[in-house]
């Protein structure tokens, strides 16, 4: 348990991994975004992910409301939500369902999506997972859920903190982010927005991290 902390952490802090680390991050980003677009019944109509880690989620419906945003929120607040979701997994003793749940996803998200690298980073994460699941062994399979929930969790709060950063670098904002659109559609700031993303973030985080390695249990073993 934790070696695969490590491991996520410095997979988060380290330049040249994190750029191939925040693509995971960056699949349940617009995953959130689909996901609460059908939620809200808006008409989800395609996904594109982007070699620079970037994504885009394409829906229809009305631009201002509760709908809209709701949308996107979940874009920024989804990679943590699923990443307590899989330490709840875990922590239930729940990994291989919770390896099936993620192929699940993985699947249903390639249906939406549009561009070519979207397609292939898909099957390729697709890949992982199913070979993990299908073929790993019990301590494979544990270490690929263990790493991927720190992923998530870890990876999660790195994104809203470099966009608070861009923020305070631009004078005007840091472009059409999720922050600005909530802004444009809500009465609140972008920076309140960034600011909740970052608690949100944070919190999931920590709570992960409580259900991933109990200390009340280890107290209690010592």
């Amino acid at each position: 348990m934790l070696a695969c902390l490590a491991a996520a952490a410095a997979a988060v802090l380290y330049g040249p991994v994190w750029r191939w680390a925040r693509g995971l991050i960056t699949i349940a980003h617009e995953g959130g975004h689909a996901l609460m677009a059908v939620l809200m019944r808006r008409r989800l109509t395609g996904i594109r992910l982007h070699a620079d880690t970037s994504g885009l989620t394409f829906s229809r419906g009305k631009p201002t409301g509760f709908g809209a945003a709701m949308t996107l929120v979940a874009g920024y607040t989804a990679p943590a939500a699923l990443g307590l979701g899989a330490a709840a997994l875990i922590g239930a003793g729940r990994i291989v369902v919770l390896l099936w749940i993620t192929l699940a996803l993985l699947v249903v998200m390639l249906v939406f999506i549009r561009n070519w690298y979207g397609a292939l980073a898909l099957i390729v994460t697709g890949a992982g997972v199913f070979a993990a699941t299908w073929y790993g062994n019990a301590i494979v399979q544990t270490v690929a859920a263990y790493l991927g929930a720190w992923l998530l969790l870890l990876g999660s709060v790195k994104p809203v903190l470099e966009l608070g950063s861009r923020r305070r670098r631009r004078r005007h904002g840091a472009g059409q982010s999720d922050a600005d659109q909530l802004a444009g559609i809500t009465a609140m700031p972008a920076g309140g927005w960034v600011f909740l993303f970052a608690v949100a973030t944070i919190a999931a985080a920590l709570w992960g991290t409580y259900l991933l390695l109990p200390a009340d249990e280890w107290f209690a073993a010592a």
